[in-house]
Formats: C-alpha cells, sequence, structure tokens
C-alpha cells in the first residue's frame, strides 16, 4: 500500500532508509541517511509532505517531497527497503510524489543521484527526468510537472474547459485521456461554451467526429472519439487535416494515436480519486504542453479561480 506519509509513521519510514542506504556499496563521501531519525523526518515531513509504502504491515518505501525553491520542489531519500526490491515499489513511489508535487501548485521536482549509481540514473532518466546541471560526486536530475487541476463536479469541470477555452486559438490540439465517465466529454462542453461554438457537444462514440461552428469569429470545435480505432491509420481516415489548421481539435481516448497530427498538442489526462468527505468523487486534471506553442502558456492560471 502506498499513501501519502503521516507524521506517525517516520518511526517506519527511518528503518527503510537506514536498510535501504546500509544495503549500498560504500560511499566516499558516505550517504547522510543514517543520520536521519525520526525526529529529523517529522521535522521534514511538516516542511514538505512524502510518500510511505507497507507490505503486509511491514515498512517498504519512502519518498520525500520537499519544498525547495518558488515552484520547485526535491525528491530525497528515495528508499526501498532490501527485502521488497523489483517490485514495482520504486515506480509507485514516484507515481503518487509526482502527483503531490504537481498537485500542490510545483512546476517541477529535481533530485540528486551519486554518480557511482548509473543504474540509479537510468532509472529516473526512463521516467522523463533529465541530467539537469552537475553537483558535487554526481548529478541534479529534473523533470518538469504538468499543472494538476482539482476538479470537484461536472460543473466545476465544465467551467474549467471554459477558462481552457480562453487560451486556445486555431490549430490547436487537445488529446484528452481518462476511464469511462472520468468527464472528458464534460471537459470539451465547457470547451464549447466557451469557444461559443453552435450545437450540443455530446460525445461522437458512434459518429466518430463531429465539427461544432463558431456563433462568432472564433475556431470550430472538432470533437473525435478515438474509443473504438485501432492505429494511428484508423484516424488519419477521419481526414482531421482539412480542419486541423483552423480548428480546436479535441481526441478523446488519443493517447498513442493522434499525436502525429501536430507537433504542438496539449495532453489532458483525468483520472477520478475518492473524496471521502464529498457525496462525489473528485477529478484530478492533469495538463501538459508539448512543443513550442505551449512554452510560455499560463496553464497554472487555470489552478486558481475564474478571474
Amino acid at each position: 500500500m502506498v499513501s501519502v506519509a503521516e507524521q506517525d509513521d517516520a518511526t517506519g519510514m527511518v528503518e527503510v532508509i537506514h536498510a535501504a542506504f546500509g544495503a549500498r556499496p560504500p560511499l566516499d563521501p558516505p550517504s547522510t541517511a543514517s543520520a536521519e531519525t525520526a525526529d529529523s523526518l517529522t521535522a521534514t515531513l511538516a516542511r514538505g509532505t512524502g510518500v510511505y509504502a507497507e507490505v503486509g504491515g511491514r515498512p517498504a518505501g519512502v519518498l520525500l517531497v520537499v519544498p525547495t525553491a518558488p515552484g520547485v520542489a526535491s525528491f530525497q531519500r528515495v528508499s526501498v527497503h532490501p527485502d521488497f526490491q523489483r517490485h514495482g515499489i520504486a515506480s509507485a513511489l514516484v507515481h503518487v510524489a509526482e502527483e503531490l508535487a504537481a498537485r500542490a501548485g510545483h512546476r517541477r521536482v529535481e533530485l540528486f543521484a551519486r554518480s557511482e549509481f548509473g543504474q540509479l540514473i537510468t532509472f529516473w532518466e526512463h521516467r522523463g527526468y533529465r541530467v539537469d546541471r552537475p553537483a558535487p560526486h554526481g548529478v541534479v536530475l529534473a523533470k518538469d510537472l504538468p499543472v494538476v487541476v482539482v476538479v470537484p463536479s461536472g460543473a466545476a469541470m465544465q467551467d474549467l474547459g471554459e477558462r481552457l477555452a480562453s487560451l486556445l486559438r486555431p490549430g490547436d490540439l487537445l488529446i484528452a485521456t481518462g476511464g469511462l465517465g472520468a468527464g472528458k466529454t464534460t471537459l470539451t462542453q465547457g470547451l464549447g461554451r466557451g469557444l461559443d461554438t453552435s450545437g450540443p457537444v455530446i460525445s461522437p462514440t458512434f459518429v466518430l467526429s463531429r465539427i461544432h461552428p463558431p456563433r462568432g469569429s472564433g475556431p470550430a470545435l472538432v470533437h473525435v472519439d478515438a474509443y473504438r480505432l485501432q492505429s494511428a491509420e484508423e484516424l488519419d481516415d477521419l481526414d482531421l487535416d482539412a480542419t486541423l489548421a483552423d480548428a480546436v481539435t479535441v481526441v478523446e481516448w488519443g493517447a498513442g494515436l493522434a499525436e502525429g497530427l501536430a507537433p504542438d498538442l496539449l495532453e489532458i489526462e483525468i483520472a477520478v480519486r475518492p473524496a471521502p468527505d464529498a457525496d462525489d468523487d473528485v477529478r484530478l486534471v492533469a495538463l501538459h504542453g508539448v512543443g513550442p506553442r505551449w512554452a510560455d502558456v499560463d496553464l497554472h492560471a487555470l489552478r486558481g479561480p475564474r478571474g
């Protein structure tokens, strides 16, 4: 089980850190991990947050998320107990930690890796991290995070789509992913409202693609459902190239299929998370711009209330 670390977990976290770092080959200079105590971890958690994994009630994994600069968090003491290595715990820790950091509004995460551990550096590179700069006895790796917006209701999802529409322009390609009922079409309905297009925006599951013309001078909305498509070639048969340059195109279920339509795109991933204190689950909408088109677009503005 992987969960957000509580201060009461500090003792178990120390056990993992000491076991994991103690099993590594001797280093010069040595790691400071052996000096960690329950008190020091409690203080670190008070400054940031962390992720804690257990297997059968036993401490198994730790990852601390510590703010280090405006918009930047550092991953520290990334550890898996030797008894539970090679069980996917490290990848699970990273996934949850990235979500935590993004939800907190951090724009990127960094971590230090010792130069002696090339295999460890490769582990991070396979997860999208890059060597950002050298550091004494190693390197600092970094990864830009998506913007994550917490959406508590269908009305809020439409509102997010409407606000996102204000950032769009003709030629934009949006690829939306998420499970059945996650809210992809609801978000697109908000886009249609923000773009002031005509016709009700409903899922084009059976017709595969719908074009919603603008009421005014803005771009049309092309709404595509790629759920039943098996390949990018089948997507090509929809002739989206004919409208791509002049419209805003949204492709639901388009991951792995639609990326070749344009060099610049906005990836939108919607995840459903339980909300114990609410009647409905919340949605986490992760937005990640790809390409120069999105380099200067402030997607973080969508995290705040309507302006």
